[in-house]
């Protein structure tokens, strides 16, 4: 298992390392430099191993675009991910995942992560030189906080999710609860449902019926077999009359 650097520096206090990053972007070069995403912003960054690994996929990546519209609530004007992986990587990345709200870039040298004292080798798992897993509020190109994974073997993830970026920025703050919908194509109650959750403000996740879901899926989660169905804070709310009933 892969070791990190034990004399990791928290670098708050300092300004962020001054690079250019090599963006593409409708199938042009776009460079994208330090200045342009931090002066004169307060702007969150998480950096992380790899994109399409495990880990960043399934839980780190998703779940500060998911907490993106709280923190903007509470001053943050842009969420930063940085990963040593080209931009072709990152754009493909970027289109797989939940990542609307968060900004890849591409550190594809890893001159930034190594400005940060935070690149590693990998060797033993054929990544080479990679990002040590980090978060940091950085307000006007200067590092106000770090969270740094510990030295442990492996890829810790303990510090530097979006919850505990969250709680240092705005203790307190309240979260958005999960919220889906499952629908169908043509369906006027469907529509209704996702425009009076739009009218509270709500985001959602749409499951269409026929697009990797199932009527059979439909009932084994909500025991109905009739669209919409309503699902917030893992609670099961029901059909359009219900989400209406819900709210009242």
């Amino acid at each position: 298992m892969t070791q990190a650097n034990p004399n990791f520096e928290d670098k708050s206090g300092q300004k962020v390392p001054s690079v250019t990053f090599r963006t593409r972007k409708n199938d042009e070069w776009i460079n994208v430099t330090s200045e342009e995403l931090f002066a004169g912003k307060t702007v969150v960054v998480f950096s992380l191993p790899g994109a399409f690994t495990p880990t960043c996929s399934s839980t780190h990546l998703p779940r500060y675009n998911e907490l993106a519209k709280t923190f903007k609530a509470n001053g943050v004007d842009d969420i930063v991910c940085m990963s040593v992986n080209d931009t072709f990587v990152m754009n493909a990345w970027a289109a797989d995942q939940e990542s609307d709200n968060v900004t890849l870039i591409p550190d594809g040298n890893g001159e930034f992560t190594d400005g940060m004292g935070l690149l590693v080798d990998k060797n033993d798992l054929g990544f080479g030189k990679r990002s040590w897993r980090y978060s940091m509020l950085v307000k006007d190109g200067v590092v106000d906080k770090m969270f740094i994974e510990p030295d442990l073997p492996g890829d810790p993830f303990e510090v530097s999710d979006a919850d505990t970026m969250l709680e240092y920025l705005a203790p307190g703050a309240t979260k958005p609860q999960a919220v889906s919908i499952f629908t169908k194509p043509g369906c006027p109650y469907c529509s209704k449902a996702k425009a009076l959750l739009k009218d509270k403000g709500y985001d959602f996740e749409e499951i269409v019926m026929g697009a990797g879901a199932t009527l059979t899926s439909l009932k084994a989660v909500s025991g109905r077999d009739t669209v919409p169905q309503v699902f917030i804070g893992g609670k099961h709310i029901g059909g359009s009359d219900d989400l209406e009933t819900y709210f009242k």
